[in-house]
């Protein structure tokens, strides 16, 4: 599903809390007290907006989510390894505050992503080298070097804008691309080979032995 960053003028965004593209309810706030559903103006102070599909509600200071702060990025993949989910969370939840920081910390997870692919070296462009020259597809290798270059900008400034919020958010989902193409895809492919018949498995055997 396509990942809309959450802004508070849009009426339908990826709900921070579910992760589902969803219509939003939107109020101003007054003193703590809600005077009603209304289109965001600018110079209000306080907002909220209500996600139609979990109910859930985040909060906003003028154009910026202050509540929750994972909005920055869509939810981590399911198949995501534990070590690299939590530095993706982790950059999720401060992206919003810190787009430097949740960049060098998505070049940490990607760095750990490579360890789990297979992927071996002393530095990440290594890691990745190594992992191209296993058979990587290049679409997984683009990505992770769009990952790895940027995050290496956060820490050495270059020509890339790291302090920009929608740059860095959508590293997050080229993580979760590399992760349904490299863990999630293959352990589906396997899963649906080995319950073939056994006949069929031999004969598959058979052949192979033969080329």
């Amino acid at each position: 599903m396509t990942f809309i960053l959450p802004d508070i003028e849009l009426d339908a965004f990826t709900c921070p809390e579910c992760g589902i593209y969803a219509q939003q309810v939107k109020y101003s706030c007054d003193s703590h007290v809600f005077n009603g559903p209304h289109y965001y103006i600018k110079d209000q102070w306080l907002a909220s907006s209500t996600c139609k599909y979990c109910n859930k509600t985040a909060f906003w200071i003028y154009n910026k989510m202050i509540y929750p702060h994972k909005g920055s990025a869509p939810l981590a993949h399911q198949d995501m390894p534990n070590d690299v989910k939590a530095d993706y969370e982790e950059a999720a939840y401060i992206c919003s505050m810190s787009p430097r920081s949740a960049a060098a910390l998505l070049r940490l997870a990607i760095e750990k992503l490579c360890n789990h692919l297979g992927g071996t070296g002393n530095k990440i462009n290594d890691k990745i080298g190594s992992l191209v020259k296993k058979g990587l597809p290049v679409m997984v290798q683009q990505s992770l070097d769009v990952v790895r270059v940027t995050g290496n900008n956060a820490v050495h400034p270059g020509q890339i804008d790291t302090d920009s919020q929608e740059n860095v958010s959508s590293l997050f989902g080229l993580i979760n691309i590399i992760v349904e193409v490299m863990i999630t895809n293959p352990k589906l492919i396997q899963s649906l080979y080995d319950n073939l018949p056994v006949g069929s498995l031999k004969g598959i055997a058979t052949r192979d032995k033969k080329n």
